[in-house]
């Protein structure tokens, strides 16, 4: 079982880059636009040090932990190295421009 939530708009994320979301439906969450313009969601923080996701660099479908350079997948959660995961979120963009995201239950 899963709800969903609404966030902000899409186009107040930029190109390439990630925003956080504290504390919704118990889950903080990172929301990513990669220059495709593709939407990613996975958890906050990483699971290796707690560093903040949403502000490491977005490349393609991963982003790089701005505190220790951990690579994940944000469309399966696979850590590069292979020593931990991230939990992704299915995401995408309204009719209304907004970033829809379910999370569990």
């Amino acid at each position: 079982m899963s709800r969903t939530i609404s966030l902000n708009l899409v186009s107040e994320i930029p190109p390439g880059e990630g925003r956080a979301f504290a504390s919704l439906a118990g889950f903080d969450i990172a929301v990513f636009r990669a220059r495709s313009g593709a939407l990613y969601a996975s958890q906050a923080m990483c699971p290796h040090k707690g560093g903040p996701l949403a502000d490491g660099l977005v490349g393609g479908a991963s982003v790089v932990c701005p505190l220790h350079e951990k690579v994940f997948d944000l469309r399966t959660g696979s850590c590069a190295d292979g020593t931990c995961a991230i939990a992704v979120y299915p995401v995408r963009e309204t009719a209304e421009g907004r970033i829809s995201v379910e999370l569990p239950s």
